[in-house]
């Protein structure tokens, strides 16, 4: 049983650092322009580098190298990985905005490092350093002992405000990158308790776990630096979704009022969402804000109480009253739009404008804008149907 959990978690090492270097070479361009994230992207990078030479083919390969290069590979992983240590406090202090903690945490990872290269420096002759299941650490008890605070006091510290701050942020992407970093800090602690329970007391029940455990570290911390780009991804494609929804009642609307438009409408769908002509962040923003533009123009062609007489024949039989007014509008617009394009006369004046839904004046108040994209889009599916053309 234990070396299958050994096996299994040896088998998750390389997955884990490829997932690690992938988030990180991901998040790199805008991490690094954000200090909140510059921290937590530090803190996984450094990881990252710390478990590729730990991977069991490097340390193999250092091990068949000779005594010397195995010495340097292990010296500069612990160092790396203090760096992670002092990097991962850093991140809470940036996202927590503790002044105090920042200071503290560079300063405690310059100690740190400078310890460990005294004490390996002081250490008789050695190879590799490790804990072997029998006999004593290489290359001492006091350097191995320095090296397992540093993890433990970082991920104990991480772990407590990761837990408090995610509670109380209002950010639901930022919430879940803490707890997942948290999490996978939380697993990181546990590893090096382990091997704390080995060093002070020879205890080694833990051992066939800790492959797992930190391997398991590396996913989540992968997963942690990645929430941003999994909700703008999120986002990206609702965006997407809207826009396409939208676009043949923008187009329509557009061509009976196209100076509303900012751009012309194109030949097809799919051509604004490959190469909008407005940066795609701005797509939905632009299409709602230009549909509702042409139908208080084309309000002007409705006529007075119209739009009630329509939404009375398509209430009831259980329709929602946001479905009802969209439909209502959808068989106006159709209306509205056919007499403008056959040169009628308007009606220009505020009692014409005062007939269109509450809705389609929200975000001209503050209002949601999202609310209304989605209301835009009942209207764009019900304007769709053949039964919103009036006989």
């Amino acid at each position: 049983m234990a070396t299958d959990l050994t096996d299994f978690g040896n088998w998750l090492a390389v997955p884990s650092v490829v997932c690690l270097w992938a988030a990180v070479l991901l998040r790199a361009p805008g991490a690094l322009r954000s200090p909140q994230q510059r921290g937590l992207w530090l803190a996984v990078a450094t990881a990252a580098a710390a478990m590729t030479l730990n991977l069991p083919d490097v340390v193999s390969y250092a091990m068949s190298r000779g005594p010397g290069y195995a010495h340097t590979i292990g010296l500069v992983r612990n160092l790396i990985g203090v760096l992670s240590a002092g990097a991962v406090l850093y991140f809470v202090a940036a996202t927590t905005r503790g002044r105090r903690l920042q200071r503290t945490a560079c300063v405690a990872t310059v100690a740190w490092l400078a310890t460990l290269v005294a004490l390996d420096a002081a250490a008789p002759d050695h190879g590799t350093h490790t804990m072997p299941p029998v006999g004593d650490p290489v290359p001492s008890l006091a350097y191995w002992l320095v090296l397992i605070s540093a993890h433990v006091v970082a991920n104990i510290v991480c772990v407590a405000l990761c837990s408090r701050y995610s509670c109380r942020t209002e950010s639901r992407g930022l919430a879940a990158g803490l707890r997942l970093f948290g999490l996978g800090t939380a697993l990181a602690g546990l590893f090096w308790l382990a091997y704390l329970l080995k060093a002070l007391f020879g205890s080694t029940w833990a051992m066939p776990a800790l492959p797992l455990l930190m391997n398991l570290h590396g996913l989540l911390r992968a997963a942690a630096i990645l929430v941003p780009t999994l909700f703008t991804l999120r986002r990206t494609c609702a965006d997407i979704a809207t826009t396409w929804r939208l676009w043949p009642l923008w187009r329509d609307l557009v061509e009976a009022v196209p100076h509303v438009a900012l751009n012309k409408p194109r030949a097809w769908r799919v051509m604004e969402l490959l190469w909008p002509p407005v940066p795609r962040n701005l797509l939905v923003y632009r299409k709602v804000i230009e549909t509702r533009d042409a139908i208080l123009i084309l309000g002007e062609y409705v006529a007075p109480g119209a739009l009630e007489e329509a939404r009375g024949q398509v209430t009831g039989h259980g329709v929602p009253e946001q479905r009802a007014t969209a439909a209502a509008l959808a068989r106006v617009l159709k209306e509205a739009r056919q007499a403008m394009l056959d040169g009628a006369p308007g009606q220009p004046g505020e009692a014409a404008a005062l007939e269109l839904p509450a809705a389609i004046h929200t975000s001209q108040e503050g209002g949601d804008l999202a609310d209304e994209a989605r209301f835009l889009v009942d209207v764009a599916q019900a304007y769709a149907a053949p039964a919103t053309t009036r006989k």
